[in-house]
């Protein structure tokens, strides 16, 4: 396997893994559940941002159900959440850190996989905007929460930034590997400083 490759997949399970645990700490802070609910909150949070990207570009059946690691990545993941609720609950900003990894390193590898499957850059963009913010979504949805990419600190902005860099960088025919990880700690850092900072995009004039 080639080292770019490689190196790519590594970058995929590490967001798989983020959002594994991060998703499994939301499920035991604000959903009643037991160890199954963990597991799936926490693998829907991990792999249900792919499993929509793949759909929509027909991608099928979606890398989930094609490479194990996945599903055994975003397992282990939920499962130290699990094991390790309370005294992960006490980290907060590691959790967080989690999220912004996770939200990263997918918006790269879901611009990547439009631009491959011969999207345009725009298309490839939304997809892998798609990518990082779709399994928070379904978690949110599915503990009847607004879901965060709609109204929490920035979100879609950073994962867009990380997305059209992502683009910029292959259409510039730039060594792929260094500079998608420059674009993942550049959309990492906006996110961090919007957590920081209680940033928000700007929201509707109140009108009552």
């Amino acid at each position: 396997m080639d080292s770019g490759v490689i190196a790519l997949l590594i970058l995929d399970l590490v967001g798989t893994f983020a959002f594994a645990i991060n998703g499994a700490m939301t499920a035991i802070k604000y959903a009643r559940v037991d160890i199954v609910g963990v597991l799936t909150l926490g693998m829907v949070t991990a792999l249900g941002g792919g499993f929509i990207r793949d759909i929509l570009i027909d991608d099928l059946p979606p890398t989930t159900f094609q490479d194990w690691r996945y599903l055994l990545t975003a397992a282990i993941g939920s499962l130290i959440a699990f094991f390790l609720g309370r005294r992960l609950e006490k980290l907060a900003k590691t959790i967080n850190m989690l999220d912004a990894v996770g939200m990263s390193l997918f918006a790269v590898t879901g611009t990547l996989k439009g631009l491959e499957f011969g999207l345009g850059a725009t298309q490839s963009i939304i997809l892998g905007i798609i990518t990082a913010a779709g399994g928070g979504t379904l978690r949110d949805i599915m503990i009847q929460r607004i879901p965060a990419v709609l109204h929490t600190e920035l979100y879609a902005i950073p994962a867009a930034v990380t997305a059209a860099l992502t683009a910029i960088v292959v259409s510039a025919n730039l060594h792929l590997v260094p500079w998608v990880v420059v674009a993942a700690a550049i959309g990492f850092a906006i996110r961090m400083l919007g957590i920081h900072y209680d940033l928000h995009a700007p929201k509707p004039l109140n009108t009552d």
